[in-house]
Formats: C-alpha cells, structure tokens, sequence
C-alpha cells in the first residue's frame, strides 16, 4: 500500500487523531511555549 504525503497527512488528522484541537493558541499555551523555550531552545 503506497500512499503519498497528503493522503498520510488527511488520514491522521481525520482518523486517526480527531482530537487534535485547532485554531489559536490561548494566552497560557503561549507563555508556556515561550518560557519551555526559554529552557530548552530550539
């Protein structure tokens, strides 16, 4: 079964992982990247 980028791509966000929240980041999630950032780097 071959299956190229986009189809494996439509496939795990549909199926496979339906719960993946969209859309923006709150204010909290923000300043929670930032500081992990700030410890770990890139």
């Amino acid at each position: 079964l071959q299956r190229c980028g986009k189809s494996c791509r439509l496939r795990w966000i549909n199926y496979l992982r339906p719960d993946i929240r969209r859309g923006r980041f709150t204010a909290e999630e923000e300043n929670i990247i930032i500081s992990l950032h700030s410890i770990v780097g890139n």
